[in-house]
């Protein structure tokens, strides 16, 4: 018999990367000044999360950065993705800066830097000060301007050593799912206007992440929004249902993705709004168009859709039993990771893509032995590379790639049930195993291709 043929290589210079988040391993929730988040009160709230856990320890990378980018630099990681604490910083959200908090990240990204690794930077990863939420959190023009101070005040203290900033995470999952549904913090249920308006407020605060960056980033700094757009699969890769799923795909993007790249709302979107439009002030669009220098996008499943009766896009619902990891909303649906950046690159001519996150969580990763064998997210994650690169090998510009993550961490309603780490966390020891998966990626990224 043959030898298995080798699978294509990635681009020379592709970032290999993981992520985390502050508020999902840092712990530390009231230590050196930290002010409370939402997440903080959220999590408290009984019935909120499962088994009624909390991030106030987490994984203690507050105390442990430093052991744990020794891992990471024996796991091979070159890059890095995480986030800052906007209550670390400044407890009440905006006023007085918390010297401390400031200084821990001084701290932290010198000791990334003296590990070998290049870090990228998260703005805000959802934990909103609780301070700002009271008066009147993402509803409120408030916080953006908060946020503006905020964004000013690390590019500057960091930027001399950061140069991949990330403006904010996932607009939509602390805006339509936490002031739309009860799922996320802080968990209320607003007037479809009322929602609206905290994604037009989120759409300023990244307008100023920007402006920070070009301001004070120095030279060489990037920023660019991570988003977690829905994606659509072609069930067949014909061209009419090719042309059906990016309709979809354009349709279900068009709040967050069409301000930034095309300067306003399209009229699609506004006529789904109806009367609960969101309020627009003169300038605004201005700051939230700004040129970014690349487009993160976080995938993790998709859906399907065809060419439908009479030529019309149809979306076609995944049956109950379909394959999937053990959150119920993580669907097995590899392609995602060709569909999503291609059609991102089509619609919006984004020429600057990176997966900033992209992995799958599971109830039952043990350790026996010194070993956990997660052949399932091997698995998992084998498939969904290979459409990446197949994604790149057609011309889709994708520059890297940043696996969600590095540790078992707070994986926010799901508590500490849900595990997503390369790495294994014993949340009663805070003993770190490196799982099967990390050394397969550790395999993966030396040879810079799917092995």
């Amino acid at each position: 018999m043959h030898a298995a043929k080798a699978s294509p290589a990635f681009p020379a210079r592709f970032v290999w990367g993981a992520a985390a988040a502050a508020a999902q391993i840092e712990g530390a929730a009231r230590v050196d000044g930290k002010g409370e988040s939402v997440w903080d009160r959220y999590a408290r709230k009984h019935g909120n999360i499962l088994h009624g856990d909390t991030p106030a320890v987490a994984c203690d990378h507050y105390h442990r950065y430093a052991e744990d980018f020794a891992l990471m630099r024996r796991l091979g990681l070159k890059h890095y993705r995480l986030s800052i604490s906007w209550p670390r910083i400044f407890p009440a959200g905006d006023g007085a800066v918390n010297q401390r908090g400031l200084d821990y990240y001084q701290a932290l990204i010198d000791s990334l830097l003296a590990h070998g690794l290049t870090p990228w930077v998260t703005m805000f990863h959802w934990d909103l000060p609780q301070a700002l939420e009271d008066r009147g959190g993402w509803r409120s023009r408030v916080v953006p301007e908060a946020f503006a101070t905020y964004a000013d005040t690390i590019v500057r203290a960091y930027g001399d050593r950061v140069k991949n900033w990330i403006t904010l995470n996932e607009i939509r999952c602390f805006t339509s799912m936490a002031y739309g549904a009860t799922g996320k913090a802080p968990g209320v249920i607003e007037p479809p206007a009322v929602v609206n308006q905290t994604i037009h407020h989120a759409l300023l605060a990244h307008g100023h992440a920007v402006r920070a960056v070009r301001e004070h980033g120095g030279r060489g700094a990037r920023c660019g929004l991570t988003d977690n757009c829905d994606v659509f699969i072609p069930v067949t890769e014909s061209a009419a249902d090719v042309a059906a799923a990016q309709a979809c795909f354009v349709r279900a993007n068009l709040a967050i993705l069409d301000p930034i790249y095309r300067g306003g709302y399209a009229p699609a979107y506004l006529r789904q709004c109806g009367s609960a439009r969101p309020r627009v002030a003169r300038g605004d669009f201005a700051l939230i168009s700004q040129p970014a220098d690349f487009l993160g996008l976080n995938i993790y499943s998709a859906q399907f859709a065809r060419r439908g009766a009479g030529g019309r896009p149809e979306k076609i619902p995944t049956p109950p039993h379909y394959p999937r990891a053990d959150s119920e909303w993580l669907k097995h649906t590899p392609r995602a990771l060709y569909w999503g950046p291609r059609f991102a690159a089509e619609v919006y001519g984004e020429k600057n893509i990176y997966i900033t996150e992209n992995g799958c969580g599971y109830d039952d990763d043990t350790v026996t032995r010194g070993e956990c064998h997660d052949l399932h997210r091997v698995e998992f994650l084998r498939s969904y590379l290979r459409e990446l690169v197949r994604a790149i090998r057609d011309g889709v510009p994708v520059r890297g790639y940043f696996l969600w993550s590095i540790l078992d961490n707070f994986e926010w309603t799901d508590g500490y049930a849900r595990r997503f780490g390369l790495v294994h966390v014993d949340f009663k020891t805070q003993r770190r195993t490196p799982k099967l998966s990390a050394r397969w990626y550790r395999d993966v990224m030396a040879a810079n291709r799917v092995l």
